[in-house]
């Protein structure tokens, strides 16, 4: 890594808004980008048509499967160095319910579990680097959180209902996250970005009436603004702070990053 830049992580970016999120940061020559995917080839280009793009060449990508421990610690094993940003964006809503080779619930593991194991085992280069922040990409679609059904075992699992669930996880992480790493320097937020027309949301039976860069600017805009920074364990939209009535559950908010700690 180049120690004279900031180094940003960012997750899911072969997606329409985290490669809109990636475009951003590398846009920005102060940054180094590294992208994560889980199709080494998808990945690899992607990080070369950024890099062609915006003319910034420290564009590269990682193969991680975010949906997994075992490859988040191969990632987190291979990682030297500072990190200045980190942005979770990776996300899945398969339609029928299916589990990891580990055993979880594939939304689980990948909206909820990547979150928390990523955040886990980087927190020392994040450290390092400080000031850093990490920001989760949250929804204000969320809710219905089970704290005794986190993986739909009990429940007739329904892709929509699994993701609300995750994306009020995120947003009640972000507040458990920031309680444990701001005495580090870190701060961390979780965000709704906008409405845009992808997979992601197709596969929950939504269109989308906004451009991927519509979609990446809050989150962006987190990971570059000084409020990013100056702020921790906050809820936005539309670059504005927003009531999470989420994370003010204290109890909760302990309770469900207990239950994930359970996973490490």
């Amino acid at each position: 890594m180049d120690t004279k830049r900031r180094v940003a992580l960012v997750t899911g970016a072969t997606g329409a808004i985290g490669e809109a999120i990636a475009h951003g940061l590398a846009s920005d020559h102060a940054f180094e980008v590294v992208l994560t995917s889980r199709d080494a080839r998808r990945g690899q280009e992607m990080a070369t048509n950024i890099a062609r793009a915006t003319g910034n060449p420290a564009v590269r990508s990682k193969t991680v499967d975010l949906s997994l421990r075992a490859s988040i610690s191969e990632l987190v094993a291979r990682w030297t160095g500072p990190l200045h940003v980190l942005v979770h964006n990776a996300a899945d809503t398969p339609r029928r319910r299916r589990e990891t080779g580990e055993g979880l619930e594939v939304q689980f593991a990948t909206n909820v579990m990547g979150y928390f194991w990523l955040t886990t085992g980087l927190s020392d280069a994040l450290a390092e680097a400080k000031p850093s922040r990490v920001v989760m990409v949250a929804s204000y679609w969320a809710g219905g959180l089970d704290l005794d059904d986190l993986q739909f075992e009990r429940r007739r699992y329904d892709n929509d209902a699994a993701y609300r669930q995750s994306k009020q996880a995120d947003r009640m992480l972000a507040v458990a996250f920031a309680k444990r790493l701001g005495p580090r320097g870190v701060t961390v937020n979780a965000c709704h970005p906008g409405d845009v027309n992808s997979r992601l949301s197709n596969s929950l039976g939504f269109g989308g009436h906004e451009t991927p860069e519509q979609g990446a600017a809050t989150p962006l805009w987190l990971a570059t603004a000084p409020v990013g920074g100056e702020v921790t364990g906050k809820y936005f939209e539309h670059r504005r702070e927003a009531q999470c009535r989420f994370g003010a559950d204290t109890a909760a908010v302990e309770a469900l990053f207990a239950a994930c700690a359970r996973h490490q």
